[in-house]
């Protein structure tokens, strides 16, 4: 599809190889000409050597879009939709195959009126209406014997001077048109921006698979190529580094892992970390000293005070008074599992 005219292409193919790909296109630079730009998605076919080999002898720029993000091409992804739309109803109308029908469909699209560029791209690219079966009925209604004959210097001269306002006027209401969804679409809009050396999550393929994706990483912004596109560095992937939209980026945030963060039960942290995974009780310095309630009719023989320190038995005694945080039946676990436990085999930590 032509950026500017909106005239679209579709060439039926039995594959979608780079060479079959090349041939198609070669048939329709030989038609149109050559351009100046190829805009293209990352696909396989369209990376491959001999499809940048071509377009590199044709002196033709190809330029990739960001994987994932349809917007970069929302022309041309919104006109796939409007051609298996027009191409189904087509075929089921006719019984014919969607190959057959893929001309007719192309003679009505690009003889339809284009409501951002108020011209049809035929009138665009050829200069004058297509004369469709509409134009033929016309011509039977209305006899055209009438009409007198027209110089061919002055019919030209006519033609191109019809062709640059029709293309004037076409490029003003379709740069009108793209700020008007550009306005509409900034209204939503949050500005972002990532440094080089941030670490973000990325949206990438899950691997193995073509048509999922999930938010990946962290990765490390490599380089800003503009305000939307970032090169990240993909060490864990095929690709070691790729071009991704903003779109796709979220920032990263690390959880922080200190002992610091690891609080253990209302206003207690514990002043050591265990290395070796091993049962025992852990001695807590408490913030704020507690009332120690009576649970069961058993009282502590000593009271927990901030900064003191418990013996194997003593812990084991006032365990009610150390559980505080936790609810009736939660204690008589603990305390059950520890009293099966012999205090031989429970180990102090030194605090």
């Amino acid at each position: 599809m032509c950026a500017a005219t909106r005239f679209p292409e579709a060439v039926p193919l039995r594959n979608i190889t780079a060479k079959s790909i090349v041939r198609a296109l070669t048939k329709f630079f030989s038609t149109f000409g050559l351009p100046r730009v190829v805009q293209s998605d990352q696909g396989s076919n369209f990376q491959s050597r001999l499809f940048k080999r071509i377009l590199g002898t044709l002196n033709v720029r190809h330029v990739v879009s960001s994987a994932y993000h349809p917007e970069s091409q929302g022309a041309l992804e919104r006109w796939h939709q409007t051609l298996k739309s027009m191409l189904k109803k087509h075929c089921h109308d006719n019984g014919t195959d969607w190959d057959e029908s893929t001309p007719f469909v192309l003679f009505a699209a690009r003889d339809a009126v284009q409501e951002s560029l108020g011209f049809s791209p035929a009138q665009l690219v050829f200069g004058h209406t297509l004369r469709g079966p509409l134009q033929t009925l016309h011509d039977q209604v209305l006899s055209l014997q009438g009409v007198p004959a027209q110089n061919v210097l002055d019919y030209v001269s006519q033609f191109r001077e019809r062709l640059h306002r029709a293309n004037a006027l076409a490029k003003h209401m379709l740069t009108t048109a793209q700020t008007a969804m550009k306005r509409n679409y900034d209204r939503s809009a949050v500005e972002r921006t990532f440094s080089v050396g941030d670490k973000v999550l990325a949206l990438l393929p899950v691997p193995g698979t073509t048509l999922s994706a999930k938010f990946s990483g962290p990765y490390e912004v490599h380089e800003r190529l503009s305000d939307t596109d970032y090169v990240l560095s993909t060490p864990d992937r095929r690709r070691k580094t790729r071009v991704c939209h903003i779109n796709m980026l979220k920032l990263y945030h690390a959880r922080n892992k200190g002992p610091d963060s690891e609080v253990t039960a209302r206003g207690c942290r514990p002043h050591s970390v265990i290395g070796k995974p091993q049962l025992g009780v852990v001695a807590l310095t408490v913030s704020d000293p507690m009332p120690l309630p009576d649970v069961d009719d058993v009282r502590p023989r000593c009271p927990v005070y901030p900064g003191s320190r418990l013996t194997n038995s003593e812990a084991v005694e006032a365990l009610p008074t150390c559980l505080p945080h936790l609810s009736h039946a939660q204690r008589q676990d603990v305390i059950e599992l520890i009293t099966r436990v012999p205090l031989s085999s429970i180990r102090t930590v030194q605090m």
